[in-house]
C-alpha cells in the first residue's frame, strides 16, 4: 500500500492515521515533556514555597487528620492517600519528598514530625514506609491556615474524583524560611533556608512602608543578615557579596564547619568541629579526609576521630602544638568539604505560573500579595457567613414573638413552610432554619441573647466592611498577624540564628601548604580534562596511558612541591598544589574536582608555577600586558580573574618571558618587533595595544634575547634572523612583512 493510501486509512480503531515529521513530533512532545517538568514537579510556587508533591503531602495529611495534637500514621497510609487522589507518581518518589520534609537536618523548619528512623545526618537511608508514621508539625499547620475559608482556589485532581488547593493560604513564608532545591528541563533552582524571624521583621517593616515599593537590598539585609541552615556553619562572604546574590537571585557563597580549639594538658591541643555545612554527609566527610589524610596531603594532621553522638563532635588533632590552629584549619578547609560553596538560584514559579529568577525584595513582596488576597477572601467569606447567620437570627426574632403559633403551623400544616413564610415573612433560609430547629433548643430561644449575638455579629460585619474598603487596614491587619507567626515560630530555640557571619582568617599560602615531601612528577592533563601526577620526570617519548577516546594535552615536569597554573580562555588563573593531583596508577581524576572552571571554557596554558616569572598575556584583537606570576596564585577553586574581556573577545596567549625583546605576528602575515619594556607590568586588566592590526587578527607571541636574534620554524629547521631592524618598531605599531620563509601559519613554532 502507499503512504498516501495508508494515511488516508483508520486505523485499529478508526482514528486517522497522518504522517508528522519526526523532528516536529519530537520537538512538540518535548516541549510538553519540559513544561510539566518545570511546572509540576522541580520548582516550587514564590507563594507557598511548595512544590505539587509537597502541597500533596499537606494537604493529604490534613484530610486524614494528623494535626499536631492527633496521633501519629503509618507513612505509608498517607503515600497511599497521596497517590490515590492527587498524585499519579511512583511511592517511592513520594516517601523520599515526606521523608525530606521530616528531616531537622535538611528542613530549617520541618514540616512533617516523623516517628522512626527517618535518615541522619551520616548519610544513612530512612527506614521503610511501613514502619514509620508522621503527622504534621505547626509549621506546617500554620501554611494550611484558613483552607476551608475560601483563601485559595481549588481545582480537579488528575481523574477528577477529588479537589486540590492551587496553592496553599501559606500564613508562614516558606520559601525562604525552608529553601528549595530542584532541576527541571534546561533551568534548576537553589534557595538555601533563612531565619523565619528575621524574614518577618523584614516583611513586617516592608507593610510600614508605601505600597508598591520595593524596597532596596541594603535595607532588607538590616534584617535578613544571609542564609540560616539547619545544620549552622559559618558564612565567610562579606555582606557586599551577599546583597549582590539576593539583587540578580543569583550567586554563590562560601561555608564553612563550625569549628572550636580545645586545651588539652601539656600545652597540647585539638580541634573540635561541632557543625559542618549543609547538606553535608558526616560519613563521606570523613572518608574524605581519610583518604587524604592517608595520602599525606594534609601534612599538619596527626590524628582525626569521630566522637560525634546526638551532635556533631569531629577531631582534628595537630601534627605539633606549634601549628596555629587556624593553619591547621585552613590546609583542612581547602582540601575537603568541610567548605562548600552554597549556590543560590531563586527560580520559582510565579503566581502566574511562569517560571523566573526573582531577587529577595520581590520575593518577599510576591509573598505579602499572595496574603493579602487570601486576607481579603477570608474576610469575603467571614462575611458571607455573618450574612447568613443574621439572616436565621432575624427569623429566629420574628418566630420567638409566637412561639405557640409557629409549634401550631408545624402541627396541623401540610406545608408548613410555606405557612411559616406567609404567617412571619420569613425567607426561604429563615423558614428552613427554623423547620432544622431542635425542640431541645427551643429554651434558647431568648430574645435577650438572640439580639445579643445579632448586635455581636454586626459589628464584626462593620469591621470587617471596614477593612475591605481601606486598604491601609489591610495592611495593618495583615502587619499584625505577620507578627503572630514571628512570635510562633521566630523565637525560642527553633527561631535562633544557626548560621553564624564571619570572614575566613588571613593565613599565609606557606603555612598551610608546609611541610610536603618533595620527589619528582610529571604532571598529565588530558584532552579530556583528566589529571594526574606521574613519579618521576617522563621521557617525551614515554608511553601514557589515556582512557579510551582521550589523549595527552599537558605533559609537564614539575615537583611534588611545586603549584600548578592553569590559564583559561575566559582570563582566569587557577592553582593546583601538585602534592595534591592524584597518582599516576589510573587514568587520575577529572579537572573539576579542584577548580571550578566553567562549563565551555578551554584552556588556553598550564604551567609549572615560576616564583619569578613573568607572563605576557593577549586576546587575539592585539591588546596584552606582563603579568607577575607570584601575583596570579589563586587560594579558591573559583580562580582568580587577571584579564578583563569585552564582548566576543577570549584569553588566547599566554606566552613565558624569557627575554628583553618581543616579537608578535598577525594573520596578515606582519611581524613587529619591540623592546619588552615597553609593555607594561598589570595587575589585571585589558592590557594595551601591542599591534595594529586593519585587516587581521594575532598570530603568535614570543620573546627572546636581542643578542641572540630571533628564530623561527619547527625543530630540525629552525631559523635564525639577527639583523631585525627592518622589523623594529614601537609598541602598537603595524610591523612589516614577516622575511622570506617565515612559516604560512604565522607562528613561530
Amino acid at each position: 500500500m502507499s503512504r498516501a493510501a495508508n494515511a488516508g486509512s483508520g486505523g485499529p480503531e478508526g482514528g486517522d492515521i497522518r504522517p508528522v515529521n519526526l523532528k516536529d513530533a519530537l520537538s512538540e512532545r518535548y516541549l510538553a515533556y519540559a513544561l510539566s517538568t518545570i511546572t509540576s514537579r522541580s520548582l516550587p510556587d514564590v507563594r507557598d514555597g511548595l512544590k505539587p508533591v509537597q502541597r500533596r503531602l499537606l494537604y493529604a495529611m490534613r484530610e486524614l487528620r494528623l494535626d499536631p495534637a492527633s496521633g501519629y500514621k503509618k507513612c505509608a497510609r498517607v503515600v497511599g492517600d497521596v497517590i490515590g487522589k492527587f498524585h499519579p507518581h511512583g511511592d517511592t518518589a513520594v516517601y523520599d519528598a515526606m521523608v525530606r520534609l521530616a528531616q531537622s537536618f535538611a528542613q530549617r523548619y520541618p514540616l512533617v514530625d516523623g516517628q522512626g528512623n527517618f535518615g541522619n545526618i551520616d548519610g544513612d537511608n530512612p527506614a521503610a514506609m511501613r514502619y514509620t508514621e508522621a503527622r504534621l508539625t505547626d509549621v506546617a499547620m500554620a501554611l494550611l491556615e484558613g483552607i476551608d475559608e475560601n483563601a485559595v482556589d481549588f481545582r480537579d485532581t488528575y481523574d477528577g474524583s477529588e479537589t486540590e488547593p492551587v496553592v496553599l493560604p501559606a500564613a508562614f513564608p516558606n520559601l525562604l524560611a525552608n529553601g528549595a532545591a530542584g532541576i527541571a528541563v534546561g533551568m534548576a533552582t537553589n534557595i538555601p533556608p533563612h531565619n523565619a524571624g528575621e524574614l518577618l521583621d523584614a516583611l513586617a517593616w516592608m507593610l510600614k512602608r508605601k505600597a508598591g515599593e520595593l524596597p532596596s537590598v541594603e535595607e532588607l539585609m538590616a534584617h535578613i543578615k544571609g542564609p540560616d541552615l539547619p545544620t549552622g556553619g559559618v558564612l565567610i562572604d562579606s555582606p557586599e557579596l551577599i546583597a549582590a546574590a539576593y539583587r540578580t537571585g543569583r550567586g554563590s557563597l562560601r561555608l564553612r564547619a563550625k569549628w572550636e580549639r580545645e586545651e588539652l594538658p601539656h600545652g597540647l591541643y585539638q580541634v573540635v568541629i561541632t557543625e559542618i555545612p549543609y547538606l553535608v554527609q558526616k560519613s563521606r566527610l570523613l572518608e574524605r579526609l581519610a583518604e587524604l589524610f592517608a595520602a599525606k596531603k594534609l601534612p599538619l594532621l596527626q590524628d582525626l576521630r569521630d566522637e560525634s553522638a546526638d551532635t556533631v563532635r569531629l577531631i582534628l588533632v595537630p601534627r605539633a602544638r606549634t601549628i596555629p590552629a587556624d593553619a591547621l584549619m585552613e590546609q583542612v578547609f581547602k582540601a575537603s568539604e568541610l567548605e562548600v560553596r552554597l549556590s543560590l538560584n531563586m527560580n520559582v514559579l510565579d503566581a502566574q505560573g511562569v517560571p523566573r529568577v526573582m531577587g529577595i525584595a520581590e520575593i518577599l513582596q510576591s509573598f505579602l500579595d499572595h496574603r493579602m488576597v487570601v486576607l481579603i477572601r477570608r474576610t469575603e467569606f467571614r462575611l458571607g457567613k455573618i450574612a447568613d447567620r443574621l439572616e436565621v437570627l432575624e427569623g429566629y426574632l420574628k418566630a420567638f414573638l409566637d412561639l405557640d403559633r409557629v409549634i401550631q403551623i408545624i402541627r396541623e400544616e401540610d406545608e408548613p413552610k410555606a405557612a411559616l413564610i406567609a404567617a412571619f415573612e420569613l425567607t426561604d433560609r429563615q423558614a428552613e432554619a427554623i423547620l432544622n430547629l431542635r425542640l431541645r433548643n427551643l429554651r434558647r430561644l431568648e430574645e435577650m441573647e438572640l439580639q445579643g449575638e445579632a448586635k455581636k455579629l454586626r459589628d464584626e460585619q462593620a469591621d470587617l466592611q471596614a477593612l475591605l474598603a481601606d486598604e491601609g487596614l489591610r495592611r495593618g491587619r495583615l502587619r499584625e498577624q505577620i507578627l503572630a507567626t514571628k512570635k510562633a515560630f521566630g523565637s525560642g530555640e527553633l527561631g535562633r540564628r544557626r548560621t553564624e557571619l564571619g570572614s575566613a582568617p588571613t593565613v599565609s599560602a606557606e603555612i598551610i601548604d608546609l611541610p610536603v615531601e618533595r620527589f619528582p612528577v610529571t604532571v598529565v592533563l588530558s584532552a579530556k580534562g583528566w589529571i594526574r601526577a606521574m613519579r618521576g620526570h617522563l621521557e617525551a617519548s614515554a608511553e601514557v596511558k589515556y582512557k579510551e577516546g582521550d589523549g595527552e594535552r599537558f605533559l609537564l615536569h614539575s615537583q611534588t612541591s611545586d603549584k600548578l597554573l592553569l590559564l583559561t580562555t575566559d582570563g582566569k588563573v587557577f592553582t593546583i598544589g601538585v602534592d595534591r593531583l592524584p597518582g599516576g596508577r589510573g587514568q587520575g581524576e577529572p579537572l573539576t574536582l579542584f577548580v571550578d572552571i566553567a562549563r565551555g571554557v578551554e584552556i588556553v596554558a598550564a604551567r609549572i608555577h615560576e616564583p619569578e616569572g613573568r607572563l605576557i598575556l593577549a586576546t587575539k584583537d592585539g591588546r596584552g600586558f606582563q603579568a607577575v606570576e607570584k601575583e596570579l596564585l589563586a587560594q579558591t577553586k573559583t580562580g582568580r580573574q587577571v584579564v578583563n574581556l569585552d564582548q566576543g573577545l577570549k584569553l588566547d596567549f599566554a606566552v613565558p618571558v624569557r627575554g628583553d625583546m618581543v616579537a608578535v605576528t598577525a594573520t596578515n602575515h606582519k611581524l613587529l618587533v619591540f623592546p619588552l619594556e615597553e609593555l607594561p607590568i598589570m595587575a589585571r586588566g585589558k592590557g594595551v595595544l601591542i599591534m595594529r592590526m586593519k585587516d587581521g587578527e594575532l598570530a603568535d607571541i614570543k620573546t627572546f634575547q636581542a643578542d641572540e636574534g630571533l628564530t623561527f620554524g619547527p625543530p630540525g629547521q629552525t631559523r635564525r634572523v639577527n639583523d631585525l631592524q627592518g622589523y623594529m618598531g614601537k609598541r602598537a605599531g603595524s610591523g612589516r612583512l614577516a622575511p622570506r620563509g617565515f612559516p604560512r601559519h604565522h607562528r613561530f613554532e
